[in-house]
């Protein structure tokens, strides 16, 4: 898939502040769990101002960092769909881990 495709889902990454306010979602069951479905867990914790489902990950942009942090801290290790969520800032992600789609598309975010 030509990377353009993503454009509309991809959040503003030319503002170095907009990264502090994006959470990487790991290990997701993208296959069961749809956007609306991220959107449906994270929305609690804070306005959504974009939101973006991958192969496997997902990434959520919040208004501010304190919302992050409170969706980072209230869902890390939280089992949806059968699978333990990784979740983490953006800023610290931990996609080195050798799944190679998963850097490609990380890098590809950044």
């Amino acid at each position: 898939l030509p990377s353009k495709t993503m454009a509309s889902n991809v959040t503003n990454k030319t503002d170095p502040r907009s990264m502090n306010s994006h959470v990487f979602i790991g290990n997701l069951n993208t296959l069961v769990v749809k956007k609306s479905d991220v959107e449906a867990i994270f929305s609690k914790y804070g306005k959504i101002v974009g939101c973006s489902v991958h192969k496997g990950f997902a990434f959520v942009q919040y208004v501010n960092e304190r919302n992050i942090r409170a969706a980072v801290a209230g869902e890390d290790g939280r089992m949806i769909a059968g699978q333990v969520l990784d979740i983490n800032l953006a800023t610290e992600p931990k996609v080195n881990r050798g799944k190679a789609g998963v850097k490609r598309s990380a890098a590809e975010m950044y």
